[in-house]
């Protein structure tokens, strides 16, 4: 019989469950099932099969041509027009389908970097999951990325991001408590873990989740055209949605500060830098190089494996949102609220704006809007968040370089 991935055992068990969710039974046989798939790993190859190096990039987004000069959004979207970065694409068959979300892991430093397919992602999210280190939720939707990765566990704001962007959601397992979360909602059929094929990398419709063996690491890894196929022959709803709500305009708003660095602290042992870059136009992402016991930050750009590019946006997007420990460490969980409304900082074309969040419903995604509630323009590209708590130290320490310490109440 053909091996299946975890998604169908999810699906059967629902569907022999009641509306109030799974038994404690089914849910054991669950965990037990997602343990399994993702602790597994296969011998290695006397000729392993590495991941390319080379991007796929068959659909090349653009601003142009030509740009109207009232933008796009927030909503009335023309249909080659991607809503989540206000880009055209080549062929708008590539969004006549759901965007699909990766947790990409960073840490530790050595094996995890460079990633996989960074630089191919509309949007990323950028947050705290615990022990003082982030994880990246990241979004592809006018774009294929080959590879992306390494793929990792899942944490309680993937919960809300999934449902905003109406996403496939692809990780690798998580703790019991936010597997439940997951696994109970109605998007359960969308969440594709470790399983299916034989499990060696190159990805495919069998296995969208591979296994790259170098050196004794044993990385995770996903393809979205073979997530995309995997879902197509489980049944499962890959139509386009609706992803109406972010605003795009070529024109640097008027108003605004120097903005051209944006440093972001987690903690000594997890933090970023973003440098405008004028010749380009966007932000370069520097990655810590050090763990900081008081000597001071140190940074490397932060690339990606795929094609060997930079890593960079057109917008950084911090945002303060309210965050609450669902289980205090040592084994800390942490909950961050990502739904209403709340302060915000956009970075774009060197310049700072200070702004409001907006997620007025569960599945409508993140916008911006300026101190009096009117749409705030993003810049036609892609966007990183960065979700750091209310009570942030936030400061410029020199003119045109922003500092946000990450503090959780």
């Amino acid at each position: 019989m053909k091996k299946v991935s975890v998604i169908i055992l999810i699906a059967y068990l629902f569907a022999a469950c009641s509306s109030g969710g799974p038994t404690p039974t089914a849910e054991i046989a669950v965990q037990q099932s997602v343990a399994s798939a993702t602790t597994t790993q296969p011998e290695p190859s006397a000729t392993p099969v590495p991941p390319t190096e080379t991007a796929t990039a068959t659909i090349t987004p653009t601003a142009t041509p030509p740009y109207p000069e009232e933008g796009f959004g927030p909503d009335n979207f023309p249909s080659n027009v991607n809503p989540l970065t206000g880009e055209f694409v080549a062929d708008e068959r590539m969004l006549d389908k759901r965007p699909v979300a990766i947790k990409i892991n960073i840490v530790p430093r050595t094996g995890t970097r460079p990633p996989w397919g960074l630089s191919q992602a509309d949007i990323v999210f950028d947050y705290y999951q615990n022990n003082g280190y982030t994880r990246f939720h990241t979004i592809y939707y006018g774009e294929d990325t080959e590879l992306a990765g390494p793929v990792r566990s899942a944490r309680f704001p993937d919960h809300f991001l999934i449902r905003m962007y109406k996403s496939i959601f692809a990780y690798g397992s998580a703790d019991p408590l936010i597997n439940e979360r997951l696994f109970s909602a109605e998007y359960s059929d969308r969440l594709v873990l470790e399983g299916g094929g034989d499990g060696i990398c190159p990805p495919d419709e069998a296995a969208p989740l591979c296994r790259f063996d170098p050196q004794g690491y044993a990385f995770l890894l996903g393809g979205t055209s073979e997530i995309h196929r995997f879902i197509d022959n489980e049944g499962v709803d890959d139509s386009r949605q609706n992803l109406d709500g972010m605003y795009f305009n070529l024109d640097t708003p008027s108003e605004g500060q120097s903005g051209e660095n944006v440093s972001i602290r987690y903690s000594g042992d997890s933090y970023a830098l973003w440098e405008y870059e004028k010749s380009s136009g966007n932000y370069l992402r520097n990655q810590d190089d050090s763990y900081d016991q008081g000597a001071g930050e140190t940074y490397a750009p932060l690339l990606d494996r795929n094609n060997d590019l930079p890593i960079t946006a057109d917008n950084v997007v911090v945002l303060l949102m309210e965050h609450a420990y669902f289980r205090k460490p040592p084994a800390e969980i942490v909950e961050i609220l990502i739904s209403g409304s709340g302060p915000a900082y956009i970075f774009r074309d060197g310049k700072v704006y200070e702004v409001r969040w907006n997620v007025p419903g569960p599945d409508r995604v993140l916008y911006l809007t300026d101190l009096d509630g009117n749409p705030f323009p993003y810049k036609p590209g892609n966007t990183w968040y960065q979700i750091i708590g209310q009570s942030s130290e936030i400061s410029e320490p020199e003119e045109g370089a922003w500092r946000f310490e990450f503090l959780v109440p």
